[in-house]
């Protein structure tokens, strides 16, 4: 990555069209793309509210384009270019509403592109249908891909979304609010950007598929939300933009935005991520010696624990898993979290001491 960074114009906004501004990217070189492009809404009459005044709806220049098919062709450039700078580890994430996002979702898989998820981003508070003639548009969709359908290497935070859960896995819809009140920022009293998005999803976002120090590209950065978030929590960003006033606001709040200190911007990692601890390594240091009696939860089942590492009960040995699963007489079993051993007359899981282990292998 660093090497990369040293040509990507990483912390910055460019201006121009982003499909020319990629082209100038190296192949593989951004870690995490969040795209919100324009979603050709193809509005065709004002909109009025039951007491006539006007709906402040999305009417500028930059979502219309003259047919589907230039949409098309526009998504299939971008997009094209997106896969080329994306690490083959790295995640895209496409923001749109029913207007463009299954055109979209049809092109990503065009380029080969492996759709993941789609995320119902519902609105808690979303705008009425003024007109009534159509269901109150309550929500959004992202689609999250890998790059292709061999790669399985993605960066999922899985951990830390369950965290941001309550313990919980995190389920494809998402409640969070639209973008209003002080975050909505305004210039002489009108909204800076017309489809500016909340912080809270953007970190939902970044938590769930990005590294610190990982580079983040926004193709269409608008009023700045990726690069904001990205910053606070210790990412990289880069941000193309055409429109100049988006560009000055963009600057602006990303200024004033602050990194959370390195305690605060850390997740709870992935265990996949975390470094091999073999049980045996507990036995050879005496955290869990040999001779020692492990103990499932209930204190039904037990085992001895022998000088290689492994357990031994009346009718069998073998690893940690094996035997909790032979007591249990199931298929499997994570001894990590079945076996305990007794401390002060507690049963405390041995899962405990290889996070000690853990921390001690980072701490040195």
């Amino acid at each position: 990555m660093a090497q990369a960074s040293q040509t990507l114009p990483v912390d910055q906004i460019i201006k121009g069209d982003c499909v020319d501004v990629m082209r100038s990217f190296p192949d593989a070189s951004v870690d995490m793309i969040f795209a919100d492009p324009p979603y050709n809404l193809q509005l065709r009459d004002t909109l009025l509210r039951p007491d006539n005044s006007k709906v402040d709806a999305v009417t500028d220049g930059w979502d219309q384009f003259s047919s589907l098919d230039a949409y098309d062709d526009f998504s299939m450039a971008w997009l094209k270019e997106t896969r080329r700078v994306l690490k083959p580890s790295g995640g895209l994430w496409v923001i749109g509403s029913y207007h463009n996002i299954f055109r979209i979702g049809r092109v990503l898989q065009d380029l080969g592109f492996w759709i993941l998820n789609d995320i119902i981003w519902r609105k808690t508070n979303p705008m009425p249908n003024f007109r009534g003639r159509r269901l109150t548009n309550a929500h959004e969709t992202l689609i999250w891909c890998a790059r292709s359908e061999e790669e399985r290497r993605y960066v999922f935070n899985y951990d830390a979304t369950k965290s941001l859960n309550d313990g919980v896995q995190m389920r494809s819809d998402w409640e969070i609010p639209i973008c209003a009140g002080k975050e909505r920022i305004r210039i002489d009293g009108e909204k800076a950007h017309s489809t500016q998005k909340p912080e809270a999803l953007l970190h939902r976002v970044l938590v769930t598929g990005s590294r610190e120090g990982d580079i983040i590209l926004d193709p269409f950065l608008g009023s700045g939300t990726t690069g904001a978030v990205a910053k606070r929590l210790g990412r990289h960003f880069i941000g193309i933009e055409r429109e100049e006033v988006y560009i000055n606001v963009a600057s602006e709040r990303i200024k004033a935005i602050e990194t959370v200190d390195a305690d605060g911007r850390d997740i709870t990692p992935t265990k996949r991520s975390e470094p091999r601890v073999p049980f045996g390594r507990l036995v050879e240091q005496g955290l869990v010696p040999a001779g020692a009696k492990l103990y499932s939860p209930n204190r039904r089942h037990a085992a001895k624990v022998r000088a290689d590492g492994s357990l031994i009960t009346h009718d069998a040995s073998g690893s940690i898993h094996q035997i909790g699963a032979h007591v249990q007489k199931l298929p499997a079993c994570n001894g990590w979290t079945y076996w305990c051993v007794e401390t002060e007359g507690q049963l405390v899981p041995i899962d405990l001491f290889r996070q000690k282990i853990r921390a001690q292998m980072k701490s040195s």
